[in-house]
């Protein structure tokens, strides 16, 4: 599998981004983000929220750990694992709930969720460069794949 590496250099460009993805994705699977405090995790997933037709506020689901959109026949979860202690608390959640109907889940901190969480269909690494982000995109399987080519035909159009 072959990831795609790419520098956006402020955050229009991740919101945009986002929007790209939201479009690759059609509102279904599973996606990390990884990256240090501060990285863009949240201005991505505001990014492809919106992109999937959301109007009102994206907000960094850190005290609730997750928040849910209603987005015409989307549903789409953007969780926020960064206060987890234990991934069984994912269990009192519900989580596997939240994985029916094949919605759209972005989890940020997915390392505090491990053994809990399903294989991902796409990894994305967020690390600050030069004022402002690398994105490694790492496929975990087809569809990551899929994606993943779609967005470097995007990117080099």
């Amino acid at each position: 599998m072959s990831g795609v590496t790419l520098f956006l250099p402020d955050e229009e460009a991740t919101v945009a981004f986002g929007a790209r993805l939201a479009e690759v994705t059609g509102g279904h699977g599973v996606i990390f983000l990884e990256g240090d405090l501060g990285a863009g995790k949240t201005t991505l997933s505001r990014g492809l929220i919106r992109g999937l037709g959301h109007t009102g506020p994206v907000k960094s689901p850190t005290f609730t750990v997750v928040e849910p959109y209603e987005i015409g026949d989307v549903r789409a979860f953007h969780f926020d694992l960064y206060r987890l202690v234990d991934p069984e608390e994912l269990e009192y959640l519900g989580i596997r709930d939240y994985f029916e109907g094949d919605a759209l889940c972005l989890f940020e901190w997915p390392d505090k969720g491990a053994g809990v969480l399903p294989k991902p269909d796409l990894t994305i690494t967020i690390s600050p460069q030069a004022g402002g982000r690398s994105l490694n995109l790492l496929p975990q399987g087809a569809r990551g794949q899929a994606w993943c080519t779609a967005l470097a035909n995007k990117i080099q159009q």
